[in-house]
């Protein structure tokens, strides 16, 4: 059992993981990482409540479908098994979904991560914890009536080429068949948190940011930190005050670019050492101007 994408016709399939091009998966063995579940049947509304988590508490959303046509689409070796396996309509193995999960997770730089639509079942679950070493912090369930669901998808503008009755039906069946059994796994040990998703939007983020507060602080702990540290950088600005010198202008226009690339920064830190190479550069090899 895997992950299926589009696929109807489930066919365990034996698959090299060795071909996924990722050496090292593991995480640095002092970070904790943490990870949430987001589970919820088609229509239930997750996509627009994982958008507000990552707005308000500084998590990272990966959506397990999007990582999967995302390598299909990139032509890689990986991305045309996948699609291949699809169009044998056979189901893309646990490993090769979670390899795309830890490689996008040590990618983003992030350590919270919103998990969207995976574990799709048992299978899927226990190859993640195994695999990762990783147990989630909890599971946000988005618990939606089908009638609801059925009435969002068929009211989108852009839908699903097979957002239909039949297909929601089937799609919300196998929802209910796989994914419920993952929830009651994990609602016996305590760690299911349980949103009435046909609410409107609003009062159900309501929900989620009381799930949510204790990571409140944390995010505005990381932003305080990022705005202090681009605000320190360029008063430790080499002081370079060179008369006539075509090195102090170019310096000055430097720092003020470098202020903008810190403001928009994954690693400031490293972006201030570039940028100061990049100057102690200049000033040894510009000319002065008489």
């Amino acid at each position: 059992m895997g992950t299926m994408l589009d696929a109807t016709v489930d066919v365990p399939v034996a698959v090299e993981t060795s071909k996924l091009q990722d050496a090292d998966e593991s995480f640095p063995g002092d970070k904790k990482i943490t990870v949430v579940f987001v589970l919820g049947g088609p229509g239930s509304g997750k996509g627009t409540q994982c958008a507000n988590i990552v707005q308000h508490f500084g998590f990272t959303h990966l959506s397990a479908g999007d990582l999967l046509r995302a390598e299909i689409k990139s032509g890689s070796e990986n991305g045309t098994m996948i699609q291949n396996m699809i169009k044998e309509g056979k189901i893309v193995p646990s490993e090769v979904t979670i390899k795309l999960l830890q490689r996008a997770m040590r990618e983003s730089g992030n350590d919270k991560f919103l998990i969207d639509g995976f574990p799709r079942n048992e299978e899927n679950r226990a190859a993640f914890e195994e695999v990762t070493k990783i147990e989630p912090e909890f599971v946000l369930f988005f618990d939606c009536p089908e009638e609801e669901m059925q009435r969002r998808i068929l009211g989108r503008n852009q839908g699903r080429e097979d957002d239909n009755i039949e297909t929601i039906r089937k799609r919300f069946k196998v929802f209910m068949e796989s994914s419920l059994p993952v929830i009651e796994y994990y609602n016996s040990k305590g760690k299911v948190r349980k949103i009435d998703a046909g609410k409107p939007i609003e009062e159900v983020f309501e929900d989620v940011k009381e799930i949510f507060s204790p990571y409140s602080a944390q995010a505005n702990l990381f932003r305080n930190l990022k705005v202090n540290t681009i605000m320190r950088f360029p008063r430790r600005w080499p002081d370079f005050r060179i008369e006539g010198s075509l090195v102090t202008w170019w310096l000055r226009v430097a720092r003020r670019v470098l202020f903008r690339i810190l403001s928009k920064a994954r690693s400031p830190e490293a972006t201030y050492i570039f940028v100061v190479c990049i100057a102690m550069f200049a000033y040894v090899h510009i000319p002065a101007v008489e």
